[in-house]
């Protein structure tokens, strides 16, 4: 998801993925069985992709594909607005080898195809004919951005399908076997401290000239729906896009909000902190109750929102830290 469109997006709520309930399917041979072997799977288009052997040269499109790469032992050879990636994503982090392709939903197919990749995996937020000018010169894999209807398992499946295309079923595995201990970890740390039912509100918050923009994760949103996995009760359920499950709202609609845990996700090198600067100092939001009873939390930078189980996790451990501390 592109930062600068992620404000777009929030104002809007139209965001264009294509959300899927079933885990994507998987032809042929498992890759793991053979290193050297075919790989043919079923992406999340319905179509099927063909490759003489795993993909290790890989061009990742979008963060949470990259992410997933990296978490399953490929560094890409390519991505989309490094710069970007490196200072909101710090679950799996690139080598300084990895080149730059351009912007999100605007690469550049020749910086692609330069680098002779194997594979293109991008998301279904992806142009269909982006997708299409891309397909003359290199495969492409798409996995489905989200779905706020079935949001965790589609992580997962968008992590496993990745995997699949570079032999590495196995790791995708653990690694979301690794994510499931994570979140049954911080829902008995959070019943521990006597937190279990807590309301809690997951936002972030965008300044353009004089206007703030707030962004609220509904339930079906990726880090809205791991919070009340975590025990917690997520109190911002209206609204909500129907693939990232996030809904709009300003400084007036906080005003709803009774007292509970509020998080939010600010990023100091992009964007910076509109709750802890800009609003610091206006009356309305002083008096809101989770101000006064000094339940804000701001996470940590470099959790990215819709990023895979590394990313997640990440969230589960400040979530977790920040309401039972």
């Amino acid at each position: 998801m592109k930062r600068t469109t992620l404000f777009v997006a929030a104002a809007l709520l139209a965001l264009t993925a294509c959300g899927t309930s079933e885990p994507a399917a998987s032809t042929g041979d498992d890759p793991t069985t053979s290193a050297a072997g075919p790989v043919s799977i079923t992406d999340s288009r319905g179509k099927k992709i063909d490759l003489k052997a795993p993909a290790t040269k890989v061009v990742g499109l979008e963060w949470g594909v990259v992410e997933n790469l990296i978490s399953v032992g490929v560094m890409p050879v390519g991505v989309a607005d490094v710069k970007g990636y490196n200072a909101w994503v710090t679950a799996a982090k690139l080598d300084s080898s990895v080149k730059d392709v351009g912007t999100r939903g605007e690469s550049s197919v020749d910086a692609i195809v330069a680098l002779n990749p194997d594979l293109v995996i991008t998301t279904s937020d992806e142009s269909a004919s982006a997708i299409a000018g891309m397909e003359k010169a290199v495969p492409v894999l798409v996995v489905d951005a989200a779905d706020a209807k079935n949001v965790i398992p589609q992580m997962k499946t968008n992590l496993e399908l990745t995997a699949s295309a570079v032999g590495k079923t196995e790791q995708a595995k653990q690694i979301n076997a690794d994510f499931d201990k994570a979140l049954a970890d911080g829902k008995q740390k959070i019943t521990d401290a006597g937190k279990a039912g807590t309301p809690f509100t997951m936002a972030d918050g965008y300044k353009q000239g004089s206007t703030i923009s707030i962004r609220m994760y509904t339930p079906g949103s990726l880090l809205g729906a791991v919070g009340n996995e975590l025990g917690l009760k997520n109190a911002w359920t209206e609204g909500g896009d129907k693939d990232y499950g996030l809904a709009s709202t300003d400084l007036e609609g906080l005003t709803k909000l009774k007292d509970g845990e509020f998080l939010y996700i600010a990023n100091d090198a992009d964007g910076g902190d509109v709750f802890g600067k800009d609003l610091a100092g206006n009356a309305i939001w002083k008096n809101l109750p989770f101000v006064k009873s000094n339940n804000l939390h701001r996470l940590p930078d470099g959790i990215w929102m819709f990023g895979g189980p590394k990313s997640t996790e990440q969230f589960i451990d400040a979530a977790v830290k920040a309401v039972t501390s």
